[in-house]
């Protein structure tokens, strides 16, 4: 399966991945596994996607956040992989972190944006374990955020 012919027919235009502005690296690959450090929602203008889902956002509006947060690994993933997603294998665990209320108990829902764009640009191969949890807060108040661990050949 060509991955970017998939991005193309499926309108997708990936964001830049972008270099870490924290002590950390964005990917690092152990053997055959790749790990991609936790990606933060921001919109397609570079905005961050910043509030309390509960309160400042819906469940849907927080599943978009997510799925903006899963854009953002499969750039970081391209780049890994020398702009050559076709050496993706499967995708293995995604941990989702929801900035929530309290009260908020859909975490779940939230982060099956990030969970359903990668089933939907990987097929089988995206099938993948995964946490879903909420927090108090995350860096630079972000909505949500999202990382990842990749099979690769």
């Amino acid at each position: 399966m060509n991955i970017d012919k998939k991005l193309n027919e499926m309108g997708i235009t990936l964001p830049k991945a972008t270099d870490p502005v924290g002590s950390y690296v964005a990917t690092k690959i152990s053997g055959n596994l790749l790990f991609i450090s936790g990606q933060i929602s921001i919109d397609a203008e570079g905005k961050l996607i910043k509030g309390k889902v509960g309160k400042d956002f819906d469940t849907d509006q927080a599943y978009k956040a997510a799925e903006r947060c899963a854009l953002s690994i499969i750039s970081q993933a391209k780049k890994a992989c020398g702009d050559d997603l076709s050496k993706i294998k499967s995708c293995i665990k995604l941990t989702g972190f929801v900035n929530s209320t309290d009260n908020f108990i859909e975490q779940p829902k939230v982060i099956n944006g990030a969970s359903d764009l990668i089933k939907n640009v990987f097929g089988e191969n995206g099938t993948h374990t995964r946490a879903a949890v909420s927090t108090n807060s995350l860096p630079l108040g972000v909505a949500v955020e999202v990382d990842a661990i990749f099979e690769i050949k």
